[in-house]
């Protein structure tokens, strides 16, 4: 017996390009993104960092712990739910002060280049995605490795 009714699946999608620049071409990816930029808004963000309870110990025998952090996004009135995530990397924090040690100057910073937030989509039961919401987003982050092109190298990672 057939009720009629079809079930969908919705998948989250999350596009993303990766890249890595010097602290001293950052002044010029700020005046090539604000040249092509419409409007800007300010983003509110709260992060909260734990550490691991044996850190001197890690650092003491010269490993670096991996910090868990806990992203929240606020603003508009509206917050979303906190995201934990970390890095394989962790980045050097003054234990005096909790701040964190400015790199060397010759120190790669990362960044990354992703849609704001992830793409849902739905499929019915006959595995049809909307692809063109994907296509979309991938067109918008795309744009901005266009844009970037000959300043900063934005590519695809594999995770």
């Amino acid at each position: 017996m057939s009720s009629g009714v079809t079930q969908t699946k919705v998948y989250a999608y999350e596009v993303a390009l990766f890249g890595e620049f010097f602290p001293r071409d950052l002044k010029a990816i700020l005046n090539r993104i604000t040249l092509y930029t419409e409007s800007a808004a300010p983003m509110h963000t709260r992060e909260i960092v734990f550490e691991h309870l044996g850190n001197h110990l890690l650092q003491a025998q010269g490993d670096e712990p991996v910090l868990l952090r806990a992203r929240k996004e606020v603003g508009d009135g509206k917050e979303s739910g906190w995201t934990l995530y970390s890095y394989l990397k962790p980045e050097s924090v003054d234990p005096k002060t909790s701040l964190p040690i400015p790199a060397h100057t010759d120190t790669l910073w990362e960044v990354e280049v992703k849609t704001a937030t992830p793409v849902n989509t739905t499929a019915p039961q006959g595995g049809q995605i909307q692809v063109n919401t994907v296509r979309s987003a991938i067109d918008a982050v795309l744009e901005v490795q266009l844009i970037m092109k000959g300043l900063l190298d934005l590519r695809r990672k594999d995770i």
